[in-house]
């Protein structure tokens, strides 16, 4: 799937100030969304009114008809954007329109929301087949990981694992966590992260604390081992020539689509850590579909049990039986 390329601020300037400056107000009022989702919004609202100054005369917001968005995601979907990127584009766009409709109608009584449900949004794309790892598969990995030695890749996998952490949460462990005491339950040590800024409305999102066992443990340490001393705070790190930083949530996915892919020999993904916990935790390992809740963060179970694989292909064989 293609992507669009960025808005620069050259381009941002040449639209029209009355759009610039409703886009810039409502990012930075809107303190309902994480800051992902406005990191998202505020690229898809750049494009989309840089559009509208290439191809609908640069119209002010509130003079934009709906045959114009029309055109616009019919653009979207003929340059080749996948159907979850003009979906996201298509959310920011109605939800800055939201904005107006609340906070300007006095001035602007007649506006109304241009991206509605007479424009269809787009059918979904194929999506690939949710597989996730099972054990054999995961401590394989593990293993071919230890053997060429990436301490690093190793310690973020079983991390990712054991949490069932999102890549952005995982992000923010900080090396500080080697000196935490476990909590003993049984034969079990499991060992609690500082706070971490989970998923979640508003820019903070949901602070929650996270845990992982002690296997996951012993690969942090050996990680810190081979890392050595330095100044980041951070377990997971980048070296450039400006320094030592936090990693970029990217290169964990680099280091899935490289080194992992290799050793599996399928597709791996980040947020793959987190449904293969899920589903081993209750399909491989029998628990209840909430403990697994409780360690994912969710509110519902429900929304668990999304995440969870199970192979029912021989369900219906029962109503025969």
């Amino acid at each position: 799937m293609k992507r669009l390329p960025n808005i620069t601020e050259e381009m941002w300037s040449s639209i029209n100030p009355e759009n610039r400056k409703i886009v810039e107000e409502f990012i930075r009022e809107s303190t309902s969304l994480s800051t992902d989702t406005l990191k998202q919004y505020e690229s898809a609202l750049k494009i989309f009114y840089y559009w509208v100054k290439e191809n609908a005369s640069d119209k002010v917001f509130y003079e934009i008809k709906p045959k114009d968005y029309l055109l616009y995601q019919n653009f979207l979907i003929r340059y080749g954007l996948s159907s979850s990127a003009v979906k996201i584009k298509r959310s920011s766009i109605s939800s800055l329109n939201g904005y107006v409709e609340i906070y300007y109608s006095d001035e602007f009584p007649e506006f109304r929301n241009f991206v509605n449900k007479k424009i269809p949004a787009p059918e979904t794309n194929f999506v690939n087949e949710k597989k996730p790892l099972d054990l054999d598969e995961y401590k394989n990995l593990c293993n071919e990981l230890e053997k060429i030695e990436k301490w690093q890749e190793l310690a973020y996998l079983k991390c990712s694992f054991s949490s069932g952490a999102r890549r952005g949460e995982v992000r923010q462990f900080l090396k500080e966590i080697a000196k935490e005491e476990p909590k003993i339950i049984g034969n079990t040590k499991i060992y609690s992260t500082g706070d971490i800024r989970c998923k979640g409305k508003g820019k903070t999102g949901k602070i929650r604390k996270l845990q992982i066992g002690e296997d996951a443990m012993n690969s942090i340490k050996k990680w810190l081992e081979i890392r050595g001393d330095d100044d980041c705070k951070y377990l997971f790190i980048s070296k450039s020539k400006e320094g030592i930083n936090q990693i970029a949530p990217e290169r964990f996915n680099s280091w899935c689509s490289t080194t992992f892919e290799k050793i599996v020999g399928r597709r791996i993904h980040p947020h793959l850590f987190r449904e293969s916990r899920a589903t081993s935790m209750v399909v491989e390992q029998g628990k209840d579909i909430k403990i697994a809740q409780k360690l994912l963060g969710h509110n519902s179970s429900l929304t668990t049990e999304i995440y969870v694989v199970r192979d029912d292909k021989d369900d219906s064989d029962e109503a025969f039986t």
